[in-house]
């Protein structure tokens, strides 16, 4: 596979704009995969069929989809898969936002629009309802002209869809490069640690020990604090740095698999395809497809 670059697009934001709203119906798609420094909001209606890449998610969407983006690192692209449609309404919202730094993100008011940008460093997908709730403002937010009103009809969009707690992350961290984001620094200690040794042999015991809990307990406080057991989440670890070697080296998929920490390239792709909805080899093939040399 030939090793090119992601598209960096230049974005048609001045210094001193805050946002970028494009309202449009297209026939179908041809953009190629790409990123960019500014955060996006991408709504698309009547797109079935359609393919979604947001960094190592690679997934098929339905009628309704809406994504936001907080990451200027994470490559994104909507391509035409298998939709038939040749009326797709799509609304673009590209925004900047130092939600890191900016005190204001630290307010009660906006605790529920700061943890939905952390989780958004991956890629976030919001549920059919989310996209109702907001679905009225979407459709309005191009239409106001005075870019006051317009950056309030956006923050009004954020904070209402800040409240829907089963959106869902697309991207694993890994391939992402966001560091994790945690609520206690137990489970902190314990991804730092993952983070630095994934290709280790990590065992239960060891990691609980290292928090001063016993393997029962900690196995309960991890996967409630998470979503996910340890082991669920090494893996995710695992496939998401194996994912980044599929698309930035010309390694072979053996050499990728074992440098990751899986054991046996059977059960690496025995995972990756049940993560990824592919296999190794068709993901690479994927991303060579809609990459382009900049």
């Amino acid at each position: 596979m030939e090793n090119t670059e992601i598209l960096q697009e230049i974005t048609p934001l001045e210094s001193h704009d805050f946002m970028y709203v494009a309202d449009r119906h297209k026939a179908g798609y041809d953009y190629p995969l790409h990123r960019h420094d500014l955060f996006e909001m991408n709504f698309v209606e009547h797109g079935a069929g359609c393919e979604r890449i947001v960094g190592d998610s690679v997934e098929t969407i339905g009628d309704y989809d809406l994504v936001l983006i907080t990451s200027p690192n994470l490559e994104h692209m909507w391509g035409q898969g298998e939709c038939k449609c040749t009326d797709i309404h799509e609304v673009t919202i590209q925004f900047t936002i130092d939600f890191h730094n900016d005190r204001i993100f630290d307010t009660n008011p906006m605790q529920s629009v700061k943890k939905m940008f952390c989780r958004a460093e991956r890629g976030l997908t919001f549920p059919l309802s989310a996209i109702m709730t907001v679905y009225p403002r979407l459709l309005k937010l191009s239409q106001i002209k005075e870019g006051f009103y317009a950056m309030m009809e956006l923050f009004q969009i954020l904070y209402e869809l800040s409240k829907f707690d089963d959106a869902r992350e697309l991207s694993s961290s890994s391939f992402a490069c966001v560091k994790p984001n945690t609520e206690s620094r137990r489970v902190a200690k314990v991804k730092d640690y993952i983070t630095a040794h994934y290709i280790e042999d990590i065992r239960l015991e060891q990691v609980s020990s290292m928090v001063s809990m016993s393997p029962t307990a900690f196995s309960r406080f991890f996967k409630l604090r998470t979503g996910k057991t340890l082991a669920e989440y090494i893996v995710d670890i695992r496939l998401g740095h194996a994912a980044r070697k599929l698309i930035d080296t010309n390694e072979p998929v053996s050499q990728i698999c074992f440098s990751c920490g899986f054991n046996t390239l059977t059960n690496f792709n025995r995972l990756f395809k049940k993560r990824k909805g592919c296999s190794p080899t068709e993901f690479r093939e994927k991303y060579a497809k809609t990459k382009v040399i900049v």
